[in-house]
């Protein structure tokens, strides 16, 4: 049983990885192009491209992460040592120099993929310390629980803070305030690394003749079909997610016309997200786990759907209809994770491998690739229905807007509970993997 303080150093871990996540989600395309004037298709385009380079990166992170061997163990060296680069590589993207329109795309472009580059070797291990700190599975939801909890207070820091204190920084220059923001925001994302490093510990081990190459590691993941299913359910996830997340701010300060209510509608949105991780484990708890996400998924559709049918004068109604959806997606989020772990023990129960930082990695590049895509999207549409930074948008944009805001985010959810249909991990079977890995360990020992 894990304690309470080693929980919440580990959630403090996505506190950090969160500032920046949900910076990218919220507000990169929108600083991009109303602030460093890039166009909405290239920016899509871009967000699209940098996805190509994590497709290589991403396995190669997981099984050095997997072969890493050191006094602090697998993973968490990599909290230590790569935190301040993240941070300054963060501070870099939300820089504007002066330069010419190719060379602003070229600016974009190269900060961007080293962001993406330094948020993969971070965020991979991190993630992958997750599968290792316990063995028990109903641990394990409650150490994701404990996670997205304390990264949506990450992603409410970022919602609540980000535009006052552009405001605050910039004294009008918004280039100059979201450069000081990030900066000041990076700093408390170290702290934060570092006190993850400091009160976390790996206790799951690989086997001790484990020889892993990349080849054998991938070949193994191919193998395991329960990650194939959650990767792709991973994918489609992300993409409604985060096509949704980029568009907020065009949604209210151009639909609902109340660009005032831009930071109260995502900070309440995050409050939502937040209550609906803490829920996570106490569903889990009484419900089996893939039941209970494909029903929540379902039920996220239907809200998010319903939000097409409010009127641009109902924004008490639209704030309500955000909340609950946020609440319901987020309440999914940390079984979503707490899998994860499964699929590497079930892995190891099918091949004899064990793959954490692969099964980690993999997804999470999934789950990347949903967050270029879902922000492709955002680009493209609002480029198909010719949107004009910092100006009144046509009825055609609007309309847009809220189809894109509402409806297609809503299909992508009914797409994973479709894919989540065939997840072969319910509980009866997880307990089984569980319990024929303790008997095979305890028979080495013998």
């Amino acid at each position: 049983m894990l304690t309470k303080k080693e929980k919440i150093a580990y959630g403090l871990g996505d506190t950090a990885s969160n500032i920046i996540f949900q910076t990218v989600m919220l507000f990169l395309t929108f600083f991009y192009t109303d602030i460093f004037g890039i166009s909405p298709a290239v920016v899509g385009t871009m967000f699209l491209v940098v996805r190509i380079i994590d497709a290589i990166t991403d396995p190669l992170m997981g099984a050095l992460a997997d072969k890493t061997q050191s006094r602090f163990g697998q993973y968490r060296p990599y909290l230590l040592y790569l935190a301040l680069p993240f941070a300054f590589i963060s501070v870099l993207a939300f820089t504007t120099p002066d330069l010419s329109p190719s060379g602003k795309i070229w600016y974009a472009f190269i900060t961007y993929t080293l962001l993406m580059l330094a948020y993969t070797a971070i965020n991979i291990p991190y993630s992958a310390l997750g599968g290792v700190l316990t063995a028990d599975p109903d641990e394990r939801v409650s150490v994701q629980s404990y996670r997205f909890v304390f990264g949506m207070l990450g992603g409410l820091l970022v919602t609540a803070c980000t535009l006052p204190l552009v405001s605050f920084f910039g004294q009008g220059d918004q280039a100059k305030g979201y450069q000081l923001t990030i900066a000041a925001m990076s700093v408390l994302g170290v702290l934060l690394f570092l006190l993850c490093f400091k009160g976390t510990r790996e206790r799951v081990k690989p086997p001790a003749d484990q020889q892993l190459t990349l080849k054998a590691g991938l070949k193994a993941l191919w193998q395991n079909p329960a990650w194939r299913v959650l990767s792709l359910a991973a994918l489609l996830l992300l993409i409604g997610m985060v096509l949704k997340n980029t568009l907020v701010i065009y949604y209210v300060k151009y639909f609902l016309q109340r660009e005032d209510l831009v930071t109260t509608f995502m900070t309440l949105g995050m409050l939502g997200n937040i209550a609906g991780c803490a829920c996570a484990q106490f569903v889990a708890a009484r419900v089996d786990k893939v039941k209970a996400y494909i029903a929540l998924q379902l039920l996220a559709a239907l809200l998010c759907a319903a939000g097409f049918w409010v009127g641009s004068s109902q924004w008490q109604l639209a704030i309500a209809l955000h909340i609950a959806w946020c609440f319901f997606l987020q309440m999914a989020t940390p079984m979503l994770w707490a899998k994860m772990a499964d699929v590497v023990d079930y892995g190891q129960w099918l091949t004899g491998v064990r793959t954490t930082g692969l099964v980690y990695s993999s997804v999470v590049f999934f789950i990347k690739l949903g967050l270029a895509v879902g922000g492709a999207l955002a680009g493209w549409l609002l480029a198909f229905y010719q949107y004009q930074p910092a100006a009144e948008q046509s009825a055609v944009t609007q309309q847009g807007i809220l189809l894109s805001f509402t409806l297609l985010p809503a299909l992508a959810s009914v797409l994973v509970a479709w894919v989540m249909r065939s997840y072969p991990l319910h509980r009866q079977r997880v307990a089984q993997v569980s319990a024929d890995l303790a008997a095979r360990e305890a028979a080495m020992k013998i």
